[in-house]
């Protein structure tokens, strides 16, 4: 009986002592991690340059889930131009001026030329089924490499102002097409219309017709719905802030089996769009009847020696750019102007002065030759910026500013929004005035990016844009359904998301010359 008593006494002495121990393990294992990597964050922070360091394990990811781009430039107030955040585990120098652009982006753009591989986009996780090939990375996105060099050697031959102006009928046509529909599916301004398709099928076709040389010739067609929801999903992989585990290691050890299905599937639907649409104009330039596109021009450049996969990259460079850049820019300029017709009658009257009263239609070779258009179209890119954060960069050697060397691997953020905000470059920054390009046409302009890494598509990008302005201001009266705030952070839709997108809204095209406007869809 003593025995037994003793062993039950041992056994719950022993139970009770391990216990303890787990307990103790369980408390002191996660302290000693935050401590251990702690230490590792400190380490890794540029010495000599001042910012906020933020919260244990997720620095200032907290701070910035939300419109980040206007964060930083508020940040920017207290620890000057240019300082470092810390997100999670990687310190990040982020550029809030246009003389510390200049001098970074500018002075050293060789050494900034590559960019970030995060371990969302371009490693093993979430996004691995999309991108772990070069068919998956656009040009913007992919690291500094031989076959990025390659690639954008490539585009720029398809990208100059004399390929440019070979795709100029297709610019007349897709413009035309929406002008149609603006009309059409608004009743000839009876109706109150959500312009966001009608944009996308403009942008699409365009990326689709200048890339490949098909149409989209209508928002009902599947290859229309198809494209635009696989590259939106697509692109909710590519936020530099929204994917924590990039930043945070603890969190790559949680499953993200959802993420991989759905990154799997987007992969496999974009794949067949893709191989559908190359077969197609090899057939077609096979028996000489294709139109010029960049597809077929960097194609017969025997100099640029491609591979498949170099020149799928490409293709998908033209489609995502034409999708949120364009898109994106136009959505919010309609919806803006619908809320200043003193704007409105100024482009029209510009435009009229021009073409003369009954002719809707401008001239699809005139290259911004109306200058307060011109000026209309750079407003809007400066304005509301659509890409706020131009996509990250990282250092492949020391860059030293400011007497601060800053280490080779350092990832840096170009603060677009806040760039083009900058009052020491403008004194009404926070106003919007076309008029101020007259005043000072040679202003620094950050929306397309600086340096190596900007992008190879503004010309034609500014030409598209042009004559949409031109033939939609000239054509329609945009009346607003109602009255409505449209500043660029307040109309925001999603803050958290990569690109700035507006929020829905429906305005009416109000034909200024119904009778002319028919006449010229005919003709």
């Amino acid at each position: 009986m003593a025995i037994a008593a003793s062993l039950s006494l041992l056994y719950h002495g022993v139970q009770h002592t391990s216990l303890q121990s787990l307990a103790v393990f369980s408390i002191l294992v996660p302290i000693l991690y935050i401590l251990i990597n702690e230490f590792v964050r400190a380490s890794a922070r540029v010495k000599g340059l001042k910012g906020p360091c933020g919260l244990p394990l997720i620095g200032n990811l907290a701070q910035i889930r939300t419109n980040a781009a206007e964060q930083y430039r508020v940040w920017s107030k207290a620890y000057g131009p240019v300082y470092q955040i810390q997100l999670g585990n990687i310190p990040v120098i982020v550029v809030n001026s246009a003389a510390a652009a200049k001098v970074l982006f500018g002075q050293n753009a060789q050494a900034l030329c590559s960019r970030p591989e995060f371990y969302t986009f371009h490693k093993l996780t979430v996004a691995i089924q999309i991108v772990s090939t070069t068919t998956g990375t656009t040009i913007g996105t992919s690291p500094y490499s031989e076959s990025l060099k390659r690639r954008r050697k490539g585009a720029a031959s398809a990208l100059n102002r004399p390929s440019v102006e070979s795709y100029v009928s297709h610019l007349d046509v897709e413009s035309k097409a929406f002008v149609e529909e603006l009309h059409r599916y608004g009743k000839g301004g009876e109706e109150p219309v959500d312009p966001m398709a009608m944009i996308q099928r403009l942008s699409l076709s365009l990326s689709l017709t200048l890339n490949w040389g098909v149409r989209v010739a209508s928002q009902e067609e599947d290859l229309f719905t198809e494209i635009t929801h696989v590259e939106e999903e697509i692109s909710k992989f590519r936020s530099t802030t929204g994917n924590l585990q990039d930043y945070i290691p603890l969190l790559r050890l949680i499953p993200f089996s959802r993420h991989s299905k759905i990154a799997k599937e987007m992969r496999d639907r974009r794949d067949k769009y893709l191989l559908t649409l190359n077969r197609d104009l090899d057939e077609r330039m096979e028996k000489g009847i294709h139109k010029p596109c960049i597809q077929a021009n960097v194609i017969l450049d025997k100099d640029a020696r491609l591979s498949t996969e170099e020149l799928a990259s490409i293709s998908l460079t033209m489609l995502s750019g034409g999708l949120d850049t364009i898109t994106t820019l136009v959505a919010w300029s309609l919806g803006f102007l619908s809320q200043r017709p003193d704007i409105q009658a100024k482009a029209a009257q510009e435009i009229q002065m021009m073409y003369g009263q009954h002719q809707p239609l401008c001239d699809h070779v005139d290259d911004q030759k109306c200058t307060y258009v011109a000026a209309l179209v750079r407003e809007c890119l400066r304005y509301f910026t659509v890409l706020r954060l131009a996509l990250p960069r990282t250092s492949i050697r020391d860059v030293t500013y400011n007497g601060t060397v800053i280490p080779s691997g350092t990832v840096f953020f170009l603060n677009a929004w806040a760039c083009n905000m900058d009052p020491e470059v403008w004194s009404d920054p926070e106003d919007f005035r076309p008029e101020r390009w007259f005043e000072q046409p040679d202003a620094p302009f950050f929306t397309y990016g600086m340096g190596y890494r900007m992008c190879a598509g503004s010309l034609l990008a500014n030409r598209e844009l042009y004559i949409i302005f031109m033939r939609t201001l000239s054509t329609f009266h945009i009346e607003p359904l109602c009255e409505a705030d449209w500043h660029p952070l307040r109309s925001n839709l999603d803050p958290t998301s990569l690109v700035a997108i507006p929020r829905k809204y429906k305005v009416r095209f109000i034909p200024r010359d119904e009778k002319s406007l028919l006449r010229a869809l005919v003709e």
